[in-house]
């Protein structure tokens, strides 16, 4: 064997790699390529210019919030002797997973009206024991994503971020104060008996703080 031929066979090889690596990279851009989405900026396939409306957002999700909510509720006498019983049972049996605090609980209850403060009013419910204090708040503020929460249908993925993920709830809120609220006068609403249909986030068992989706005065 003359002295070129190792020389030769190293020349051969290194083209063989070279032809590989070339071959590789033309399959890898050409995969690159044929994974590029072409969108038109301002179309429906571009979120980074689409612009949250929480006006709309409230208009549309609201009614489909207060139907699932009223479709789901349970009376409050019912719910409360489960909560006793076992908090976590009955946020399995009767809620839709919340915040990753408790379950959101819907309910329905007719009551006696008692002492409000800042638009929350203590209610008596029949049947329910005096250790289970239920009240319902009527704004002007509604804190809480109770109402976003409440079906269960609405999550993090549907919104390009937190800020909208927030408002949304927010939204929904606003609405139901637009709805609901604003036909009663929740200054005076001590001492009167109301019909409500709403959610409560299951923290404390005796404590329900009752976001309504409806309420009426008797």
């Amino acid at each position: 064997m003359s002295t070129a031929d190792p020389l030769m066979i190293a020349r051969s090889r290194f083209r063989v790699r070279m032809t590989v690596a070339v071959v590789l990279l033309l399959v890898l851009l050409a995969a690159i390529v044929m994974s590029i989405k072409v969108v038109k900026i301002g179309s429906a396939a571009d979120t980074q210019t689409q612009v949250f409306d929480p006006n709309a957002y409230g208009a549309v999700q609201f009614p489909k919030t207060q139907a699932a909510i009223e479709s789901r509720a349970v009376s409050a006498d019912t719910l409360a002797a489960a909560i006793g019983k076992d908090p976590e049972a009955a946020g399995k049996e009767y809620g839709v997973a919340g915040g990753g605090i408790g379950p959101e609980m819907s309910v329905k209850f007719t009551g006696v009206v008692g002492k409000g403060d800042s638009g929350i009013y203590y209610v008596k419910v029949p049947g329910v024991p005096d250790s289970v204090s239920i009240r319902v708040q009527t704004g002007p503020a509604i804190n809480g994503t109770d109402l976003r929460d409440a079906t269960g249908n609405i999550s993090f993925g549907q919104f390009i971020n937190q800020i909208d993920y927030q408002n949304a709830g927010y939204a929904i809120n606003t609405e139901m104060k637009k709805e609901v609220l604003s036909k009663v006068n929740t200054s005076n609403l001590t001492g009167k008996t109301i019909a409500v249909i709403g959610v409560f986030q299951l923290i404390n068992p005796n404590g329900w703080l009752v976001t309504p989706v409806k309420l009426e005065v008797k």
